[in-house]
């Protein structure tokens, strides 16, 4: 048991650094009540969390190298435990904001690279495998979780319980760190100031855009930003789209600066020629379309739960429960599995389940849930992020030497973050669209009077809010329409819902089939 604290108390960190970004979004509108705020800003607040993640996963990285990882992690710890408690006691949003998002947010790009490159640094052989597989598993596992505990703990006693627990367990990270072992070398290099600059800015900007795209539009304007009386919309296209154009150009620079400083034997950010190892970049690659699924399932699945059947956060919880059982099963199973099997042929499975349970979530919509179909889709969806996530991390970190394992790290940060904003932005700009376009259709053929189908015409130009058919009841009634008129309206929405996420998950499905095509690079041999 000795031999296997060491990946006790990294599981324990990791678990935090993935829970915050699952259990909030369950007691969202709880925290805004209690704050005095909007859902606008809290929103805003977890979109900022990821984003401060998203901007600085590289520097942290390269912190690793420079004062070494387990200093890198301690101290990362500490300043996420603080993060933590400042939010715990937060009596406003803007206290919440900077415990959080941005405190938070710089104590994990600390942590997260420094996981991986501790957990490599003190398991060699079969036993990195399993270190690896229970890492990924109870990060999964954290983000099955984060919904479950956020409703619960928010329904029965104060979603600051939750950051509370965060600080006490980050403390015994803290008090038991001695027992993990740190044999890197250190780097007395200079970080490179234009780098960091050029990654932070054109990171934020893609993934920022991804997220707002559900709100603004991907090309087409929708809910358009103002600056004052301006509205940002140049030669009528959406914002988004120049931020990613953009953001794009500035991380293309950023890269050619990469090659540059390396071939100049000065110390880049991130050697960006280990992007050209195979292994690494199928490994990236499966990684990022593995957490655009698991980003689009955490949007969709609470979506169609709580709004269209009107389950409450610890409901919605208790449902996504199958997924998190599976997939810690399946990552202990995935391990013991690669053994005997290539990492190549067990996340080809695991790509597999993940196919047969989109499309097992995709039967189970209706009006009504059909129950089977949504169990199984949660059992096999669990158990396909579980196989593949026993893999990947040590299929990442066997592509290079241990000395570049804090930067496969940050690169596998990186990664996580685009595929979970990407596969949220997506879902949500095709449900949000659909949703729009159906409702739109569905009241103009109904008959109700020609004043009500000119003021949804006209007020759904920016795309309709997703909200649940009882609150398009009592909006109905507010403006004036009789009981039927309402409850007409109601139904059109709820049958309208219904068809956007069904095309949303069948979008889903189509991009979990193709992915299997990053797996093509994968080791095709067991991992000694």
């Amino acid at each position: 048991m000795k031999k296997w604290s060491v990946v006790v108390i990294l599981a324990f960190a990791q678990f935090v650094m993935v829970l915050d970004s699952t259990v909030m979004n369950v007691s969202i509108t709880t925290v805004a009540k209690d704050l005095g705020t909007d859902l606008t800003s809290m929103q805003g607040a977890i979109t900022f969390y990821t984003l401060t993640m998203a901007a600085f996963m590289l520097v942290g990285a390269k912190l690793g190298d420079k004062w070494g990882r387990k200093r890198t992690f301690i101290v990362g710890s500490v300043i996420y435990a603080l993060g933590s408690l400042i939010t715990a006691v937060s009596q406003n949003f803007q206290m919440l904001f900077v415990g959080w998002s941005i405190i938070e947010g710089l104590g994990a790009i600390m942590v997260i690279p420094a996981i991986a490159a501790l957990t490599a640094s003190n398991y060699k052989g079969k036993d990195l495998v399993k270190a690896f597989a229970i890492i990924w598993g109870v990060a999964g596992a954290a983000a099955a979780a984060g919904p479950l505990i956020g409703g619960f703990v928010t329904t029965y006693l104060s979603w600051r319980y939750v950051f509370v627990a965060e600080v006490f367990i980050m403390a015994g990270v803290l008090i038991f760190n001695k027992r993990i072992a740190d044999k890197s070398k250190t780097l007395n290099e200079k970080l490179d100031m234009p780098s960091i600059l050029l990654s932070s800015v054109g990171l934020v900007m893609i993934v920022f855009a991804m997220l707002q795209s559900k709100t603004w539009g991907w090309v087409e304007p929708r809910a358009v930003p103002m600056i004052g009386d301006i509205a940002i919309k140049p030669f009528g296209v959406s914002i988004v789209a120049y931020m990613l154009i953009f953001g794009v150009l500035i991380m293309n620079i950023f890269y050619n600066r990469q090659v540059q400083l390396e071939s100049n034997r000065r110390n880049p950010l991130v050697r960006v020629s280990m992007l050209s190892i195979p292994q690494l970049r199928a490994g990236l690659a499966v990684l990022m379309s593995q957490y655009i699924v698991i980003g689009s399932v955490f949007f969709i699945v609470p979506v169609y739960l709580q709004t269209t059947l009107g389950y409450d956060a610890l409901q919605t919880g208790i449902k996504i429960l199958p997924l998190s059982a599976a997939l810690v099963i399946f990552s202990i199973l995935g391990a013991r599995l690669s053994e005997k099997f290539s990492p190549k042929n067990i996340i080809k499975f695991g790509q597999l389940l993940l196919v047969v349970g989109v499309l097992s979530l995709l039967a189970s919509i209706d009006t009504n849930l059909n129950s089977k179909f949504f169990w199984i889709g949660m059992v096999l969806l669990g158990s396909g992020i579980g196989t593949m996530s026993s893999q990947l991390g040590n299929v990442n970190m066997s592509a290079v030497t241990k000395d570049k394992s804090s930067e496969v790290g940050g690169l596998q940060g990186v990664f996580q973050n685009l595929g979970s904003s990407f596969g949220t932005a997506l879902i949500g700009s095709i449900l949000v669209g659909v949703l729009t376009t159906t409702f739109v259709a569905n009241i103009q053929a109904s008959n109700l009077p020609y004043t009500v189908k000119n003021y949804v015409e006209i007020n759904t130009k920016s795309g309709v809010a997703i909200v649940s058919a009882e609150q398009v009841d009592e909006y109905a009634i507010s403006q004036g329409l009789s009981e039927d008129e309402a409850a007409t309206a109601a139904d059109s929405y709820a049958s309208s819902q219904v068809v956007a996420l069904r095309n949303s998950v069948f979008i889903l499905f189509v991009i979990t089939a193709l992915s299997s095509i990053f797996s093509r690079n994968l080791p095709n041999k067991v991992l000694k």
